[in-house]
C-alpha cells in the first residue's frame, strides 16, 4: 500500500473506475489503482471530479486537503465509520472521569518526556560541541521526569504544568543542534517563522492525520481527548496521541538538516511565514514514509488496546514499552 501526494499546481484528478487518473494542463499524466492506495494528500491548487472523494471514502482510504502554501486550512475525509458506537459512549463516560483523565495524563506525559531525554542523550553523544545547552536540558527534564513518575494520583492540571516546563527546557537544548542560520531558537507557530519550525509544524500535520484516521478505524471519536479537553474544531484525542510520538518527530527533523537533505536554501518567507519550497516538499514527503512506519502502527495498536480498555470500562491504556518501540 502507498501514500499518494500530489502537491503542484494545475492538477485534475478525475475518478477512472478504479483508479485515480491525474491529468496535468489537461493531458493526462497517469493514474493510480485505489487498491492500491493508503491514504492521499493534496496540497495547492488542485481540480476533483466530484466523483474522486466519493471513490476515495468508498474505498476506505483517507484523504487530507491541505490549503496553497501560505495557508493554513486543512480538511479530511475518513470515509465509512466504525459502527460500533458503544466504544464512543464509553469515550464520553471516561473523558467525564477526572481518575481516569489523570492517570491517562501522566502515561501520556511519561512517554512524552522519556522521548525527548532520549533525544537529548543521543545529540548529547554526538554534539560534545553544545554541551552545556544539552547537559542544563537533561537535567532539568529529569528532575520534572522525577515529579511525574514518583506522583502516581498526579492531578493533570499539575502534570501540564510539568509538561510546560519540561517543553520550554527541551527546546532550549534542541535549538542548540541546528545551524544558527536556520534561525531556530525554539517553537513558533502560525505561522512558522523559521525553517526548523516550519518542517515541525508540516511534520505534526501528518502525523495528527495518520492519528485521527487511527481512532476512526479503531471507533474512537478523535474529538474527545482525555489530556486535550474537547474543544470546538480541535481533534483532541488525535492531539493527546501525538504527544508521545513528537520526540521522534523532532529527531527525524534534525536529521533532515543535519544530512542536508533540508537547508536553508530550501525555505522562503512570505509575510512573516517560513515556507517549505518544492523542492523541499518533495523530499520532506519522500522521507515521511519511510519515518512514519513505526508510529503508525503505534497508533493503530494503541487505538485498538483504548478501544478494547473502554469496551471492558478498564484502566486507560498507554503502553510505555510500544512508545518505547515507536521511538527507536
Amino acid at each position: 500500500m502507498a501514500t499518494l501526494v500530489i502537491d503542484r499546481s494545475n492538477i485534475e484528478v478525475k475518478s477512472d473506475g478504479a483508479a485515480l487518473a491525474v491529468y496535468e494542463a489537461g493531458e493526462r499524466r497517469g493514474s493510480v489503482p485505489l487498491k492500491l492506495l493508503d491514504r492521499v494528500v493534496l496540497q495547492g491548487t488542485i481540480r476533483l471530479d466530484t466523483g474522486v472523494l466519493t471513490r476515495l471514502a468508498e474505498a476506505g482510504v483517507p484523504t487530507m486537503l491541505l490549503g496553497g502554501r501560505s495557508s493554513r486550512r486543512m480538511a479530511t475525509l475518513l470515509g465509512p465509520a466504525h459502527r460500533d458506537a458503544s466504544v464512543r459512549l464509553a469515550q464520553c463516560q471516561c473523558a467525564l472521569d477526572a481518575s481516569w483523565c489523570d492517570t491517562w495524563s501522566r502515561r501520556l506525559i511519561l512517554g512524552k518526556t522519556r522521548g525527548q531525554l532520549k533525544l537529548l542523550r543521543a545529540a548529547l553523544a554526538e554534539r560534545p560541541d553544545a554541551r552545556k545547552p544539552l547537559f542544563d536540558a537533561i537535567g532539568s527534564i529529569e528532575g520534572a521526569l522525577r515529579s511525574i513518575a514518583n506522583g502516581p494520583d498526579l492531578p493533570a492540571a499539575s502534570v501540564r504544568g510539568v509538561e510546560g516546563a519540561c517543553a520550554a527546557a527541551y527546546f532550549r537544548g534542541l535549538a542548540a543542534l541546528f545551524a544558527d542560520s536556520l534561525g531556530f531558537h525554539g517553537r513558533n507557530r502560525r505561522p512558522p517563522r523559521d525553517p526548523v519550525n516550519a518542517a515541525l509544524s508540516l511534520a505534526y500535520t501528518l502525523l495528527h492525520f495518520d492519528a485521527v484516521r487511527a481512532c476512526h478505524a479503531a471507533g474512537l471519536d478523535p474529538l474527545i481527548g482525555f489530556y486535550h479537553r474537547p474543544a470546538h474544531g480541535r481533534e483532541s484525542l488525535a492531539c493527546d496521541l501525538i504527544e508521545p510520538l513528537r520526540p521522534r518527530a523532532d529527531a527525524w527533523i534534525w536529521s533532515m538538516f543535519r544530512d542536508r537533505t533540508l537547508r536553508a536554501e530550501s525555505f522562503s518567507m512570505d509575510k512573516g511565514a517560513c515556507l517549505l519550497g518544492k523542492a523541499g516538499r518533495e523530499a520532506f514527503y519522500s522521507s515521511y514514509e519511510s519515518f512514519a512506519m513505526l508510529p503508525r502502527r503505534w497508533l493503530r495498536r494503541q487505538c485498538a488496546a483504548l478501544a478494547g480498555a473502554l469496551r471492558e470500562k478498564g484502566e486507560p491504556l498507554l503502553d510505555e514499552a510500544e512508545t518505547e518501540e515507536a521511538e527507536s
